[in-house]
């Protein structure tokens, strides 16, 4: 393929800036662990790993943060995200309830600090720091991902926001008068998430004192998060490292054109799911697909390159049990 002066100029020039925004190309994780107890009231410690990756906490913290309405507040909640939060916790927990003082005891471990604008859960966890409906967010999310029937409940006089769970029995734990909400004829226990007494914090059922004469909206999770982007790591292990390659068939091509992007995980693994990501034109970074690997660890993605310009592209995976997720390095394409 031959080109013009003024088509290499431009080729020239966004490689130049490529090398300037990504200079090395690499990835790092994100880690924070959390403290359970196996009950609200038991004396055995557990340490819950959990591991973002940097891919993820740029698709997040990159996408639009806008809030509309008052139900916009659901799209916050992202439970396929923090859905291996929510299955490390079942393997400690036999009933809703002490599954749900768990989410409690984990957001109840993150340092308050009044946050403008809102941020998704992934931010929330890498950033270490959040407010009420923040917190209410990561609660949700893994609450939701746990299978618990949950609500957002907003009070907007008081200017707060805290959770609502439907659990199969009223709570057992509750230090005095059970407290709930009720929509649709389903009675939502209070779950609230401020508070930096991990250990002997709010349970579900339990209410703030200013709290308790108060009419929240109850803001139901139609509008949550239904799309699969990547997800967090989690495990009551250390996580070892992992690694994932990416090569690309071509590094410049004409639009229309269809490129190969492949690579290998490693350790070899079988059957993991491979999220693309794709930032065109330095905008957003979005989900390109998803691919599942072989029994080699090596995964192959048929991409066909429909926008002009230039093509950045990461390929990553979320981890499990055993290992930490990881992200490629950022491959470029120019598309003519």
């Amino acid at each position: 393929m031959h080109l013009k002066l003024s088509e290499t100029i431009v080729i020239v020039t966004v490689l130049i800036t490529f090398s300037y925004l990504f200079p090395h190309c690499l990835s790092e994780n994100y880690s924070e662990s959390y403290q359970l107890l196996d009950s609200p009231n038991g004396s055995i410690y557990y340490r819950l790993n959990v591991v973002v990756s940097q891919s993820l906490f740029e698709y997040y913290h990159e996408k639009s943060h806008t809030l509309g309405s008052n139900h916009d507040f659901a799209k916050f909640v992202t439970p396929y995200t923090l859905k291996p939060i929510a299955d490390s916790l079942w393997k400690l927990y036999t009933n809703d309830e002490d599954f749900a003082n768990g989410v409690l005891m984990i957001v109840h471990q993150i340092p308050y600090d009044a946050t403008l604008p809102v941020k998704y859960p992934v931010e929330t966890i890498v950033e270490n720091k959040g407010d009420c409906d923040l917190f209410s967010y990561i609660a949700c999310s893994i609450m939701k991902a746990g299978g618990l029937d949950v609500v957002l409940l907003y009070y907007e006089s008081e200017a707060h926001m805290n959770v609502g769970v439907h659990l199969s029995h009223e709570p057992h734990d509750v230090r005095g008068q059970v407290y709930y909400v009720t929509c649709n004829d389903i009675r939502y226990y209070v779950a609230e998430c401020t508070g930096d007494n991990w250990k002997n914090g709010w349970r579900i059922g339990e209410c703030p004192n200013d709290l308790k004469d108060a009419s929240p909206e109850v803001i139901t999770l139609q509008n949550c998060e239904q799309g699969a982007s990547g997800q967090v790591s989690a495990s009551y292990e250390t996580l070892e490292s992992s690694n994932i390659s990416l090569t690309i068939s071509s590094t410049n091509t004409i639009q229309g054109s269809t490129i190969t992007l492949s690579g290998q995980l490693s350790p070899h693994l079988q059957n993991k799911t491979v999220t693309v990501y794709i930032k065109t034109n330095n905008l957003a970074w979005i989900v390109l697909g998803t691919v599942t690997t072989d029994s080699s660890g090596r995964f192959a993605y048929p991409w066909n390159a429909e926008v002009a310009g230039i093509c950045y592209i990461r390929a990553s995976w979320s981890g499990d049990n055993d290992y930490a997720g990881a992200d490629s390095p950022i491959q470029s394409v120019m598309v003519l």
